[in-house]
Formats: C-alpha cells, structure tokens, sequence
C-alpha cells in the first residue's frame, strides 16, 4: 500500500464527533447539512426566539469590532440568512466587495432572497469553508458566525481563512463558548430541555435543535479555540466573552 492510499483509508476509517454522537468525518457534512436545511425557513425567528433576541447584540458588537469602511472587502463564511452580510454591504459601499458563503444551499438562498428583498445584490458562493475558492490574499476581513462549530475539520478551515486574507487581514469568529460556572446547571437545564421543545414548536423539528445544544457542548472553549488560531498561523489573537461566555468574539490578524 502506498502512502497516499495508506492516508485515503485514514481519512475514510476517521471519525468525529456530530453533537455527542461518533460518525465517520466522511459522513459529518451531509448530517450537519439536514438540519440546516430542516431549519432554514424558520432559522430566524428561532434564532430570536431562543436568544431571546440577544443574538441580535452579539452580532451587533462584532460588526462594531470589524468596523467595516467602503472600499473594503468582506469574506461572510456560513452566512446563513446573512445577518452580517448585509450590515457589511451598507458600510463599505459600491468600491467595496461582500461575499456570502455557506455550505449549505437552503440557506444560502434564504440569505440571497433576504438581501434582494432589502435591495442588496451581492455576489454568493456554495462553498465548503476547508476548501475556500478565493485567491491568496485578497480580502481584508473573513467572518464566521455560529458556523466554525459544524466544520469537520476547524483547523483546515482556520488555514483557509488565514489564506485568503491580506497580510495584515483580521478574521473574526463569533461563536457559542463556554458558560460562566454559576450559570452553568440553569444553561444546561435550558438547552436540553427547553431548547429541543421551542424547535418542535416553531420549526417542527427537536432533533436539530438537540443537535445544536450538542454541538455547543463538544465545540472549543475560549483558550483552546485561540490556541487553535495561533496555531493556524493568526497573531495577536484574542477573545471577548458575551452573555457570560454564552458566545464569545474571537480575533486574529494575519501577521
């Protein structure tokens, strides 16, 4: 057996992790891409719902940290319905460039349909973050939002953005982390329970939703997720918790 075929049988046995389930890594992308388009119609009003419309300032922060200008250009990876996507196009005007990407296609054309309906028009891509079909260092900003925890294989897909970046280029990563301690039991009791209901009742749908409190679970703490930046490549990386460490804002700069 050579060593090429050595590696494929490798990388065919591998597995991963899909919410506290193991799965074969070959098999993970096409079980995160049925929940999302399970949810896709209704992923906004749940995603206000559960956040009790806190994602909404969450959000809001790290568009204040990326401070978008005209002129620049945006890399939004799992778009989804394209929250920041949006808020980047109005900011960097007609001489700047926002792509929306995601993986998946239902939500990709929720997020496309959003944007024409508020008269944005910009360039979409079906894209799998590990494999990112932009040229070397071409954007000055890459965002990721709620996403970088469904990836197979976060370090490969950190590399992709630090590839595509500029020198000098910063990435962002707004992501679900690790609660405070005190907070802890009442989060858990909240997620498990009353999460996987609220989807049932909105969405029709408790399993993606159980899916979600899973993967937030087995997704990196706040120093494990920078140590994983800083071993991508990225400098200066730090970290802002919100909401008690709910979700925290990571940066880092292609140095």
């Amino acid at each position: 057996m050579t060593t090429e075929q050595h590696n494929d049988t490798q990388n065919h046995d591998a597995t991963t992790h899909f919410g506290f389930n193991t799965v074969k890594e070959t098999e993970k992308q096409a079980k995160v891409a049925e929940v999302f388009h399970s949810v896709a119609q209704k992923y906004d009003i749940m995603n206000d719902v559960m956040s009790a419309g806190l994602h909404r300032a969450w959000k809001f922060f790290t568009i204040h940290r990326v401070a978008p200008r005209p002129g620049m250009k945006i890399l939004d990876i799992a778009s989804g319905t394209g929250d920041l996507a949006a808020a980047f196009a109005k900011r960097v005007g007609e001489s700047g460039e926002v792509w929306m990407t995601d993986i998946n296609e239902s939500m990709l054309r929720v997020g496309r349909d959003r944007m024409l309906n508020k008269g944005l028009v910009m360039p979409v891509a079906l894209a799998n973050a590990e494999q990112l079909p932009f040229a070397d260092n071409y954007f000055d900003v890459v965002t990721v939002a709620f996403g970088l925890r469904n990836m197979t294989h976060k370090d490969v897909a950190l590399k992709e953005m630090l590839r595509v970046l500029r020198p000098g280029g910063r990435v962002f990563v707004l992501e679900f982390s690790k609660v405070a301690a005190p907070l802890q039991k009442a989060y858990d009791f909240y997620s498990f329970n009353i999460l996987p209901k609220m989807g049932q009742l909105i969405a029709n749908d408790s399993a993606s939703y159980q899916y979600l409190a899973e993967s937030i679970r087995m997704h990196p703490d706040q120093d494990t997720l920078k140590q994983m930046m800083t071993d991508a490549g990225f400098g200066f990386v730090k970290y802002h918790n919100m909401s008690a460490g709910v979700v925290a804002l990571h940066e880092g700069v292609k140095i």
